[in-house]
């Protein structure tokens, strides 16, 4: 991404509630940092939400904001959407009018964490790349087939840009003033804020060294692996993986007991849930439809296995599931509890 340098460019940050602070303050402070490196103002930004006022973030932390008619009216460079939880929930007729009105004027729009998917749902990413935080990954793909949804931390397509989150926002920031200013202040910028390595554009969200088995897992194992990802709406039989491969069955739930702690069965049962996790609790697909994506013919089936391993059903948790983390009945992956008793962590 390269643009002409004006003389200060303008930054517009939009949170929805429940947004994640690190992720937005991540993305901020190289900008702050560039400025104090130059001695200058070479950044400015502001932070607004639909309502304006306090906006409570995901770890329960505020942050004061402008109103979207505020901000509205003003040229900016480039506008961010932050968001995490439930943003369909924020897809209003005045954010979508501002949006596009600030594209008419040539602005870069952007998203941290599930910032694209109101992006996309205004109709501004089609045809684009665009990336989201890894457990909305699915979702997004269902919901908006116009968009080309990557598994990068970050993606820069043109003047549409976005990144999934996290500590991934620092390096989003560092290539926005790599960009607009340069290498030079770019890696001032990461050496300032202590970011030691500035991943370069085209880097995963789950680079093979971070998934669980890492580098102690044969090859063997992660070509299994990598099948069963790769075919979870219309599974394979672990025989015919095991062909595919060129392993016995035998073998391959040895190496599996061994390295992944579970069979191969339960392991492809698992991953396929969790696909359907992401699908219940992330859009508003027909539970029946859920089971089918993710490779279950009987509803039933699916919502006795579903149950088993997230302990409560598909229906709750898509009411659960969609609440902010910290005020859920449970967390994730625990089983559900009887109310007089202590938390099974």
């Amino acid at each position: 991404m390269h643009r002409s340098k004006p003389d200060v460019i303008s930054l517009l940050v939009l949170v929805t509630p429940h947004f994640n602070m690190a992720a937005t303050v991540g993305f901020i402070d190289p900008f702050r940092a560039a400025n104090y490196l130059e001695g200058r103002t070479q950044f400015q930004w502001k932070i607004a939400s639909l309502q304006g006022g306090g906006c409570i973030a995901s770890n329960g932390m505020t942050i004061e904001t402008r109103p979207l008619a505020e901000v509205r009216q003003a040229r900016h460079d480039f506008v961010i959407l932050s968001s995490s939880w439930t943003p369909e929930s924020f897809n209003t007729a005045p954010l979508h009018m501002s949006l596009w009105r600030w594209a008419s004027e040539g602005a870069t729009l952007g998203g941290l964490d599930t910032g694209a998917m109101i992006l996309a749902e205004a109709g501004l990413l089609k045809n684009h790349r665009a990336t989201v935080h890894y457990e909305h990954i699915d979702a997004m793909q269902e919901l908006y087939p116009n968009v080309d949804v990557s598994e990068e931390l970050f993606v820069f397509d043109g003047n549409r840009i976005s990144c999934c989150g996290g500590a991934a926002s620092v390096d989003f920031a560092l290539h926005i003033i790599k960009g607009t200013h340069g290498e030079a202040l770019a890696n001032a910028a990461a050496r300032y804020v202590f970011h030691q390595t500035v991943r370069p554009q085209g880097t995963m969200q789950s680079p093979g060294l971070a998934e669980p088995m890492g580098q102690l897992a044969p090859g063997s194992v992660k070509r299994a692996i990598a099948m069963m990802e790769q075919n979870l709406e219309t599974p394979l039989s672990i025989p015919e993986i095991c062909e595919a491969i060129d392993l016995s069955q035998r073998q391959l739930n040895r190496l599996f007991a061994r390295y992944v702690k579970k069979t191969p069965k339960v392991y492809y049962r698992d991953i396929r849930l969790d696909r359907a996790r992401g699908l219940v609790t992330q859009t508003e697909m027909p539970l029946l439809e859920v089971a089918i994506a993710s490779g279950f013919a009987s509803h039933v089936h699916f919502s006795r296995a579903y149950r088993e391993r997230f302990g409560l059903s598909p229906r709750s948790d898509r009411i659960e599931g969609r609440v902010p983390f910290e005020f859920r009945a449970w967390p994730m992956y625990r089983k559900a509890m009887n109310p007089r008793q202590g938390p099974e962590w």
